[in-house]
């Protein structure tokens, strides 16, 4: 076992997840070469409403940018907890419940990872990963925080299935929490 919490995102071992490397970064391209060419039409014709348009969907681009990074650890679980991208690590002896929950959005069903804590955030955090450097900062992060104690993780855009996490997660929490 190490000695030390893991004080950054890229010096996390155990069981990691990441984003899934198929069907979800070519609607981030599309959007993006989109946005391109909407601002070249819109510069080179002066027209300012393709102009705005092209912000809007460059601005989607930016902040779905991280799907694209494929590979690198999103979510996880350790010896010292939970931890997610953008957030840190939140300490086994701070989560109260982990909640698998599907919701039927539009048709499609959809998992979500709840997590929710014993005391506040700050507290529960091992490290705490919040700070993040400027131009990431209006990004997409794998986690929302609907309440406080209380953190939501959609699991369809990872690249292993929901209950696998889930299992692995219960798992590991009854096994590091002993």
């Amino acid at each position: 076992m190490q000695d030390r919490v893991p004080v950054g995102q890229n010096d996390m071992h155990g069981y990691t997840v990441a984003y899934e490397r198929e069907e979800i970064q070519f609607p981030v391209y599309v959007v993006g070469l989109i946005g391109v060419v909407l601002a070249t039409l819109g510069i080179v014709h002066g027209i300012s409403v393709l102009f705005a348009l092209a912000l809007i969907t460059l601005g989607y681009a930016y902040y779905n940018f991280p799907l694209l990074e494929t590979g690198r650890p999103r979510i996880g679980a350790s010896q010292y907890g939970i931890f997610a991208e953008g957030l840190g690590i939140i300490a086994w002896r701070s989560i109260k419940q982990l909640d698998l929950v599907s919701l039927n959005l539009r048709g499609a069903e959809v998992n979500e990872l709840h997590i929710i804590l014993e005391e506040p955030l700050n507290r529960a955090l091992l490290a705490d990963w919040r700070k993040r450097p400027y131009y990431r900062f209006l990004m997409r992060l794998p986690w929302a925080m609907p309440a406080p104690n209380h953190i939501r993780i959609p699991l369809e855009v990872f690249d292993r299935p929901a209950d696998e996490i889930m299992r692995n997660f219960t798992r590991m929490m009854g096994f590091f929490r002993r």
